[in-house]
């Protein structure tokens, strides 16, 4: 197999490159991609740049793709950095090269994963799901979009619930837990900034929320003794593709960059306390967290008690928050990143509030 250079730019991606990565992966063997007619700029991450890109093919490209689309390092130097430093970029060609194969989760098909040493410099190619559309974290979902987003969940956390082998896994980041005392660092030293920023247009009751909890982040962040699994981590609307064309899959998961050995419930209260409007996941969430249960245990998954997994749930409700607070301050800031960190803020600590996690950390 030959060594392909690393491209980790959308403008350096040339047509020779991309013939030579597809033959690689087995696609379009006696076709070449002769030219890129259109490149597009895609999708709403904040740590990475996903392009589209349009192939003209040259010869036999009998089930070769007409686009494709490339993920590449983010342009800002801001959140290019966070993405180097914090692994992000790792966790997502390490999640795809390594772990989707051993789960049931509906992801993207990878053509090409490549990353350098330094993690600084990476590029995923795709398939392109352009007949599927992009959940949106600022509009929120319906209660089937939502019950198709919990149902997928369990085919991601079930297949390698209590593995002991995702502890070894370093882009995973180890034991749920092990890294409390410097997740209550960053965000002790973040909050100020936060707070600066926010505190005019966050409720009063979610930015107190949000003050306690420097005093109680490590307790909170290694409280749970539930066994792990492999968790998304920033399981949310903009990283789910819902299917709207003919053939399209009725749900994808995208965006791995945040991927941990960690706890199942997280995923999912993350999920609907930011995703259900505030009366729909009132009314509505105890039947979707039993359907994640129901859907876990239908996978295998033995000896997890309802009880346990309810008291999970709400002790994970901080989560959205703590992402919130800790994102926000380490990407650059745009108006639609302002909106959907205070969107995620608001929906998780009215979320915390309203099951009383506060409770559970003593």
């Amino acid at each position: 197999m030959p060594k392909l250079p690393l491209v980790s730019s959308p403008d350096a991606v040339t047509p020779g490159w991309l013939t030579d990565v597809l033959h690689v992966a087995g696609i379009g063997a006696d076709a070449r991609v002769a030219a890129i007619p259109r490149r597009e700029r895609i999708g709403t991450g904040q740590m990475a740049s996903s392009v589209r890109f349009a192939l003209a093919w040259e010869g036999d490209a009998a089930g070769a793709p007409a686009s494709l689309v490339g993920k590449f390092p983010s342009d800002d130097p801001i959140s290019r950095g966070t993405g180097s430093e914090q692994g992000g970029y790792r966790k997502e060609v390490e999640f795809y090269r390594r772990i989707a194969p051993t789960v049931d989760v509906r992801t993207p098909r990878i053509f090409h994963a490549a990353i350098d040493d330094a993690g600084k410099d990476f590029v995923l190619l795709m398939e392109d799901l352009s007949g599927s559309e992009q959940g949106d974290q600022l509009a929120g979902c319906t209660l089937d979009e939502a019950a198709l987003a919990i149902d997928e969940a369990a085919k991601l956390h079930a297949p390698r619930w209590g593995d002991p082998e995702l502890v070894g896994f370093d882009f995973l980041g180890g034991a749920p837990g092990q890294h409390a005392p410097l997740l209550a660092q960053i965000y002790g030293a973040l909050w100020p900034g936060f707070e600066s920023r926010y505190a005019d247009r966050l409720d009063p009751e979610v930015m107190a929320l949000s003050d306690r909890l420097r005093e109680r982040i490590g307790r909170w962040a290694d409280a749970l003794d539930t066994p792990h699994t492999v968790a998304h981590g920033d399981f949310r609307l903009d990283n789910l593709l819902f299917g709207r064309g003919p053939g399209a899959p009725p749900i994808v998961v995208v965006d791995w960059q945040t991927v941990a050995c960690g706890r199942g419930a997280a995923d999912v209260a993350y999920f609907l306390g930011g995703s259900l409007p505030l009366e729909s996941r009132r009314r509505e969430e105890e039947r979707l967290v039993r359907e994640w249960w129901d859907a876990l245990r239908a996978r295998g998954v033995d000896g997890y008690a309802w009880d346990a997994c309810w008291r999970d749930y709400r002790h994970c409700t901080y989560g959205g928050l703590v992402m919130a607070v800790v994102a926000s301050q380490i990407v650059v800031q745009t108006d639609r990143g302002d909106e959907m960190f205070l969107a995620m803020a608001e929906g998780a600590g009215r979320h915390a509030i309203d099951l009383e996690a506060e409770k559970l950390l003593g």
